[in-house]
């Protein structure tokens, strides 16, 4: 985030039924990870390796120039960079648009976050920076932000990134007719957002800070998540997930006998592979992962943490159905006057939707405030996602027709305007 965004998303102070001293951040996480023995694990802590074989690994960028140009330097330093000028500014840390010297592709344009060791020691966020850090030495999606390099100055950190042209869609938003996308724009921007979840659910990273100001949008319209720093890392379970089960995610299994298979038969264990329908859906959820740190975003924090409990993976669903909802009408639906209303409205007040805002239109809306509603539940255990994560929250009406495995060819529904000289753009900060 490059201004000083309307919801703080490093810590959380409240009163009454919350905590009522200032809240922690993932330095000093209190959480809890059922183990388990699995060989069929999708761990966060995957092997070390060095840049060379990272880059390997990264293959959706293999024919990306501006990651190639990177690549083909040895040893950078800062040196390496000019900096065009400061882009954004955080509370430990500064980015800024910067271009990589003495290079074929030096008209080509990065984003670079550097941050204050010493800042970050001082105000005891240093394990945050290095979780961070670590999460985007793993990725490698269309949908997230691929590190190009990383090194030391001084006594400053400096990563380099892609750079988006387009903002984010917290400004995009506020650009359109009644500041609210339309029912097909949202739509597109919560699929791609959806599929981002799923990766990094299915490496067993519970995001933790969903909100448009996170959502950055690349130069060809498709969309970047960024910031993670409040992340929590834990490991997901790959499982197989037998058509006929329950939409009820609190019912019990069926019976091995019984005509269904029993949900949540793990494929790599499975005897039964062969007999499979071709409708199983693939589950990667971190489901076993607990957190008790108080962290987030006021108006998009779920209500397990804004009651002061402790929360796992559901509360990244909790963040995609406000995510929505502000998608589509235009803000939150339990913002306040205050922080503390803000946390009590999503603890205490039922979802409502506004009566102020025209309708969008028809069935369509009607699936979106149906997907919302579900997305919304209170009870983590109940919501939509907690089980099965993104694999029935696909199946959704409102995403009907719509096919996940080629939405990086849609055309998106926003083409952002590049201007070469001038560049108005955001990207998050630590």
């Amino acid at each position: 985030m490059l201004e000083e965004s309307r919801r703080n998303s490093e810590e959380l102070i409240s009163d009454g039924l919350f905590y009522s001293s200032k809240i922690s951040s993932m330095s000093s996480d209190t959480t809890t990870v059922s183990h388990c023995t699995s060989f069929s694990r999708l761990s966060f802590d995957l092997p070390t390796s060095s840049p060379e074989q990272q880059a390997a690994l990264r293959p959706h960028r293999s024919s990306d120039s501006s990651f190639q140009a990177i690549r083909s330097k040895a040893n950078l330093t800062f040196r390496d960079f000019s900096l065009v000028r400061q882009i954004g500014s955080g509370d430990i840390g500064r980015v800024y648009l910067c271009r990589l010297r003495a290079s074929a592709e030096e008209g080509r344009l990065y984003a670079m976050k550097v941050v204050d060791n010493e800042v970050l020691a001082f105000k005891k966020k240093t394990r945050r920076a290095e979780t961070e850090r670590k999460i985007m030495r793993l990725l490698d999606h269309p949908f997230l932000p691929t590190l190009y390099a990383e090194f030391e100055a001084s006594n400053f950190s400096c990563v380099v990134m892609e750079y988006c042209s387009g903002g984010d869609l917290h400004s995009l938003r506020h650009k359109q007719p009644q500041k609210r996308f339309s029912l097909s724009s949202a739509r597109f921007y919560a699929a791609e957002v959806l599929v981002a979840l799923e990766y990094l659910h299915m490496l067993g990273i519970i995001y933790r800070d969903l909100k448009p100001e996170n959502v950055l949008v690349r130069s060809d319209g498709h969309i970047m998540l960024t910031d993670f720093d409040l992340s929590l890392c834990s490991d997901a379970i790959p499982a197989v997930e037998y058509p006929n089960f329950s939409p009820d995610p609190l019912s019990s299994p069926k019976s091995p006998n019984s005509s269904s298979l029993t949900p949540f038969s793990c494929l790599f264990r499975s005897k039964k592979i062969q007999s499979l329908a071709t409708n199983r859906l693939f589950v990667a959820e971190p489901v076993s992962a607990r957190s008790c740190s108080f962290v987030g975003t006021h108006e998009y924090v779920a209500p397990e943490v804004a009651s002061g409990g402790s929360h796992g993976n559901a509360v990244d669903w909790w963040a995609f159905g406000i995510f929505i909802y502000e998608m589509v009408y235009g803000r939150t639906p339990f913002a306040g006057p205050t922080n503390e209303a803000t946390l009590r409205g999503i603890a205490k007040r039922p979802l409502t939707f506004p009566s102020d805002v025209p309708p969008c239109g028809g069935a369509s809306e009607m699936h979106a405030r149906d997907l919302i509603t579900r997305l919304l539940n209170k009870d983590p255990n109940r919501r939509l996602g907690s089980k099965r994560g993104s694999a029935e929250v696909k199946t959704h009406p409102f995403f009907k027709g719509l096919n996940f495995a080629l939405i990086r060819s849609v055309t998106p529904p926003i083409l952002p305007v590049v201007r070469t000289q001038k560049v108005a753009a955001s990207f998050g900060v630590f």
